[in-house]
């Protein structure tokens, strides 16, 4: 009898090994998927926190650090008492500021230095207390008889020293394009607040040049941007007919928006008077210009670049009308994150399996 060849055995065989490897592979695929979800998931819930502050306390109140009770602002007494001036750390035209301390606390005390600049500094310190939130720096104390404000420490600075943060060895680890790119987000949301705050739609004035710009932020030691200076901050009303002028001087220099520069050539000399108001969307054509700071130049920004191009080329429309609303640049710098999160995620899955 004619002996049957092995081969029909042999011939499932392999067909049996993708099946376990396809099998393999969806599991992973799908693990891969969920583990995605999760991570986007937390971060869209951490974006969250930033609009809603479950800590934060009732008007006329402060916490910080480990402590779990509010406590009332401290009132010119309490700071004359309590507060104790280090060393000073910082001088504007209207204040200058020290470094202080608080109950074994570091804090940052301000004090108005020009007298003919008094009303800047109550409208800083009225910004201050109405616009308390986490975009904004924390409001600890006041005496308003002394020109006096009491604000929470933050070592890391202002903006303007991000990028020597970044080299120091204990930060290193945070210089890549996704912690950029959540600085710039970090950024716009604080514009997107002033525009639609409590007190309405708020021009960010004290912002001719971009280093302007960078000292009015601090950088927080967890990686967070708040505004910290609220000094220049005129009320846009639309509807009441009031627009705003940052400033009684001639602003010049591509930094500041078209409308923003004196529209009536150089044969006529500047007057206060005949330069027309303007609204918020100033803030927006700066947009572009302050998150290429914040990108640097690090692997993968340019790729950020490229994927912001579009909304940054709408900010720098001529005609303010035309140019998004903070809202909007927002949305997109946020769906433009997620995207690049999952696109990095991938590869690494590729390589897994």
């Amino acid at each position: 009898m004619e002996k049957k060849p092995n081969f029909v055995r042999r011939e499932f065989l392999p067909r049996e090994v993708p099946s376990v490897s396809l099998a393999l592979l969806l599991a992973a695929v799908l693990l891969l998927n969920a583990l995605l979800y999760l991570y986007l998931n937390k971060f869209s819930s951490s974006l969250g926190r930033v609009e809603t502050d479950s800590g934060l306390c009732p008007f006329g109140h402060f916490k910080f650090g480990a402590v779990k009770n509010c406590s009332p602002w401290l009132s010119c007494e309490a700071i004359n008492r309590e507060v104790r001036k280090l060393k000073c750390v910082g001088e504007g035209a209207v204040k200058k500021v020290f470094l202080s301390e608080w109950k074994e606390k570091k804090v940052v005390l301000s004090q108005l230095t020009n007298s003919e600049l008094k009303e800047d500094f109550l409208h800083g310190l009225k910004m201050l207390k109405a616009l308390q939130s986490k975009h904004v720096v924390r409001l600890l104390g006041y005496c308003e008889q002394q020109f006096t404000i009491l604000t929470e420490y933050h070592p890391l600075g202002s903006l303007r020293g991000l990028n020597e943060t970044l080299h120091i060895p204990k930060y290193k680890g945070m210089n890549t394009w996704h912690r950029r790119l959540m600085l710039a987000i970090d950024y716009v949301s604080v514009i997107r607040y002033l525009h639609s705050s409590p007190l309405g739609t708020l021009v960010m004035c004290d912002s001719n040049d971009l280093d302007k710009v960078l000292s009015q932020y601090l950088l927080t030691s967890d990686f967070h941007v708040l505004v910290n200076d609220l000094d220049a901050l005129p009320l846009v009303n639309r509807s009441a007919g009031r627009l705003v002028k940052c400033g009684h001087r001639e602003l010049q220099g591509e930094f500041v928006a078209p409308e923003q520069r004196w529209p009536y050539g150089e044969d006529v000399p500047f007057e206060d008077d005949l330069m027309p108001p303007y609204d918020e969307k100033t803030d927006i054509w700066k947009i572009p210009d302050v998150s290429n700071f914040f990108l640097g130049h690090v692997e993968g920004s340019d790729i950020v670049r490229l994927h912001l191009f579009d909304i940054h080329a709408a900010c720098k429309k001529k005609d303010p009308a035309e140019r998004p609303s903070a809202q909007e640049v927002l949305d997109t710098y946020r769906k433009v994150l997620t995207l690049l999160i999952r696109e990095a995620a991938m590869p690494g899955a590729r390589e897994m399996l």
